[in-house]
């Protein structure tokens, strides 16, 4: 059997972060009761007039931007016609053209396995409006909720051929560009809830040649996992089907989350089919040179450069570094907890374990400042609460393993390491005398591994120092207790 290589092109829907919907002053916002956030407008009714939503232009021109488009002077609307129930005017507002969107011939990067990066060339990235959303209803049948229909809809599409050349590289490709657009304040990037939508165009062919095979697009992918393990499936169907001597239909596929495996939708439309024309009820839009340089000097460091800094400056791995960039907040505290003074490696050692794990089973958010984001509040640890603790621990004031009870007892109150430390009477015991006792103890009541130790099995130095340090409840310093324990079993 031959190999057969994978091709993938990526179109990315993602919902803009706008107050109002694309063309009328319905609210944006999830879930709620249906067609409750509706108006004469996006339902298409006759005799509306749609008004383009400004915030939602200029964050399309930022997302352009960073993603290193070109964005020309003129841009207009088009309508993209086709029937569905989810599409309350029978058309949908678009754009079209190779020039025409608002961002064009632009590129993003992605770490490579060999440590580099690699570059995606991005073909358009273009503004639309969203569909409605069909249900099943109980009883039988379907009911469609229009409240998402005319929300702002961002579409990213990767350019032709290919540049992504495997399910990994899928994967990181919208990883990349789902922290972008968080870094931009442009999408809140959920794919469980739909604000952001993947469909990979996949193709396969023999490994060595330069015809591309024919695509299918794959839908219903709401997770990471979801893109790479259907296009790890798609590469496996498409092959096993050229293999037995059939053809590969130009279609779309959904994709079922509980057998792993997709499914037939429809046979995919070609453009000719959409009926594109410059949409009559919108003006061109212009952008002056001095609006779109006004909105690039807004750009953020976005995740991929403040990931190859985190690694260069502070010598971080690949994995840490990438962990700390996933969420801008996340990012920031630790560039906080740095500025103040703490290792950057313990800095980060303590975020991603202990942090991480308290944040997550308690529900909050590590924030420098503020409240809290959408329906989690900030934890009471600030930047200075880590920065303290690892000073103490640093200074010999306690060790690593009471500096685990002491964050968990700041995580509870709020309180600073130090007053903990204080308050519970935690200081690492240094005094000789102290440690001597505790040392002669162990000693006495082990006897048998003191003969084994004497004997040459001096390994066993690992098991008196942790004895002496249950004894001394952690507070013990581990290099005077092993210092003083070699002394003894002399």
């Amino acid at each position: 059997m031959p190999e057969y290589v994978v091709s993938v092109g990526m179109e990315v829907h993602a919902e803009l972060m706008t107050v109002s919907k694309m063309f009328c002053r319905c609210p944006v916002g999830f879930g709620g009761m249906p067609n409750t956030r509706t108006c004469p407008i996006c339902l298409g009714l006759p005799g509306t007039l749609p008004v383009p939503n400004e915030a939602a232009v200029d964050m399309v021109i930022k997302t352009a931007l960073a993603l290193n488009c070109t964005v020309p002077t003129d841009s207009v609307f088009h309508r993209k016609n086709y029937y569905y129930p989810d599409l309350p005017k029978g058309f949908q507002v678009s754009q079209y053209g190779e020039t025409n969107p608002i961002g064009y011939n632009g590129f993003l990067e992605i770490p490579a396995a060999d440590g580099g990066t690699k570059r995606i060339k991005i073909r358009r990235v273009h503004l639309e409006e969203d569909t409605g959303k069909l249900m099943h209803l109980p009883g039988g049948g379907s009911g469609v909720d229009y409240n998402r229909a005319g929300v702002p809809l961002m579409e990213i599409v990767t350019d032709f051929p290919p540049d992504i050349e495997s399910p990994d590289e899928a994967k990181e490709y919208m990883s990349q560009l789902r922290a972008i657009l968080i870094y931009l304040g442009v999408c809140d990037g959920k794919l469980e809830q739909g604000s952001m939508r993947c469909e990979p165009n996949i193709s396969v062919r023999i490994k060595g040649s330069e015809t591309y095979g024919t695509k299918t697009e794959l839908k219903n992918l709401n997770s990471f996992k979801s893109v790479q393990l259907g296009i790890d499936y798609e590469l496996k169907r498409q092959s096993e089907v050229l293999e037995a001597g059939g053809t590969i239909t130009q279609e779309t596929r959904g994709w079922n989350e509980q057998t792993l495996s997709s499914y037939l939708m429809r046979v995919k439309e070609s453009e000719a089919d959409y009926r594109y024309f410059v949409c009559p009820d919108l003006i061109p839009m212009h952008f002056s040179d001095e609006k779109i340089e006004g909105i690039r000097a807004t750009l953020p460091e976005l995740p991929l450069a403040k990931m190859l800094r985190f690694e260069g400056d502070f010598g971080l791995s690949h994995y840490d570094a990438g962990v700390l960039v996933s969420e801008q907040y996340w990012a920031d505290y630790f560039e906080k907890c740095v500025e103040l003074g703490a290792d950057p490696k313990q800095a980060c050692n303590w975020m991603n374990g202990d942090f991480a794990r308290m944040l997550n089973e308690a529900g909050q958010v590590g924030l420098v400042d503020g409240e809290g984001i959408e329906d989690k509040p900030a934890s009471r640890i600030r930047p200075q609460h880590l920065v303290e603790l690892i000073g103490m621990i640093e200074s010999g004031s306690i060790t690593g393993k009471i500096a685990k009870s002491v964050f968990e007892a700041c995580f509870a109150t709020g309180k600073m390491p130090s007053v903990v430390v204080e308050e519970e009477g935690l200081t690492v015991i240094n005094d000789t005398s102290a440690i001597d006792a505790l040392v002669a103890e162990v000693i006495a009541g082990n006897p048998g591994q003191v003969q084994q130790y004497r004997e040459g099995k001096e390994s066993l130095i690992g098991f008196f120092v942790g004895q002496v340090m249950r004894k001394s409840e952690g507070r013990a310093d581990p290099q005077s207790v092993q210092a003083a324990l070699r002394d003894a079993l002399k």
